[in-house]
């Protein structure tokens, strides 16, 4: 994947007029008309589409089409870590005898698209999807595997943009305060140019070495976060990882964002910010979602979800027509994408996000 283009998702995160080209973008790569990207919290509503489909969903939005329309709703029940289309949650039949797609979709020469959720411990729900004429057909398995290779980075950049409002910030006091979540820009090295007042509140996750270079205190997290530090202009290393308390309970998911493009005119001198998630256990926030934040994939993630509920590596290998070699290699992939050393250490993660409150 182009490391150009993943550079121009996270720079849309503090700059939402790009929105519109990287959804054209995306709609390119899978044959599709255009792209929507759609965040929800309480009453406020905030989105922004490709130029090809903008006038359909400001129809469908102030037509009262959105708020009778249940994809968005099944994509979000369904918190999977990756882009699903309409056979994923609807039978045949039951899509042609679906009123919204009969009378707003299908006469405007839409009806199938590829859509993913995030259902964010802030409030921030979610959708980014891209548009394909109805004759074209249902979205194939292989632009779906293009849109679940781009996902994570889509995620962490909607997960700024939304918190933004998908508005354009000024300073970089501005993003932080329309972020209201802690966050620390970083130079090169890992020293910390500028943070918002939130951060004081980090005192159990973080420290600061000599020359204000950041060191997380949960020992995996601060691995897995000085590995990204150092190859974050790869694109390749995890980005999104959970910071553990003094009891090994999960406080807070990480996330790396890049500070790409136009982006440096807002933090000038920075190279990276470090946003943290605080896991609320009031809000239960989706397991999957949280999961799909440590960047597994559909395959890993649902192996994390067996390994939480106390099911045996052999019990998985058999439940998915695999072999037990498949499913270790799952394993080690979970355990370094979560920060974890060991699977036990997996299975208590995992478990410690859905205990009940």
């Amino acid at each position: 994947m182009s490391s150009a283009f993943i550079d121009r998702i996270y720079e849309a995160s503090f700059v939402p007029d790009l929105w519109p080209d990287i959804l054209s973008e995306l709609a390119g790569m899978t044959e599709s008309k255009g792209g929507l990207l759609l965040s929800t919290k309480e009453k406020s509503l905030n989105w922004t589409a490709s130029d090809s489909v903008y006038g359909a969903f400001d129809d469908y939005l102030k037509g009262g089409w959105f708020r009778r329309c249940g994809r968005r709703v099944c994509i979000l029940e369904k918190a999977h870590s990756a882009f699903l289309t309409e056979l994923d949650y609807w039978t045949e039949d039951e899509l042609q005898n679906n009123d919204i797609y009969q009378d707003f979709f299908y006469p405007r020469d839409l009806g199938w698209s590829a859509g993913t959720g995030l259902i964010m411990p802030t409030g921030d729900h979610i959708v980014l999807s891209v548009e394909r004429a109805r004759g074209r057909g249902p979205i194939e398995a292989s632009f779906l595997s293009t849109l679940n290779e781009l996902r994570p980075h889509l995620a962490r950049a909607a997960m700024i943009a939304a918190r933004m409002g998908l508005q354009t910030a000024t300073t970089a006091r501005d993003a932080f305060s329309k972020l209201s979540v802690p966050v620390i820009l970083l130079d090169l090295n890992g020293t910390g140019i500028e943070s918002s007042s939130e951060v004081d509140t980090l005192s159990d996750a973080i420290a600061w070495g000599a020359n204000d270079r950041l060191v997380l205190k949960d020992g995996d997290a601060n691995d897995l976060f000085q590995k990204a530090l150092a190859s974050l202009d790869k694109r390749s290393s995890v980005q999104s990882f959970a910071i553990r308390n003094d009891e090994g309970r999960p406080a807070y998911v990480a996330h790396m964002v890049p500070v790409s493009g136009s982006a440096h005119d807002i933090f000038a001198k920075g190279y990276a910010l470090l946003v943290f998630n605080p896991i609320d256990r009031k809000s239960k926030p989706s397991i999957d979602l949280l999961r799909s934040l440590f960047d597994l994939t559909a395959a890993e993630a649902s192996v994390a979800r067996e390994l939480g509920a106390g099911v045996s590596v052999e019990q998985i290998a058999e439940s998915n027509g695999v072999s037990i070699n498949t499913v270790r290699t799952q394993v080690r992939k979970i355990i370094e994408k979560t920060g974890c050393s060991r699977m036990p250490e997996v299975v208590s993660l995992i478990s410690n996000l859905t205990l009940p409150h």
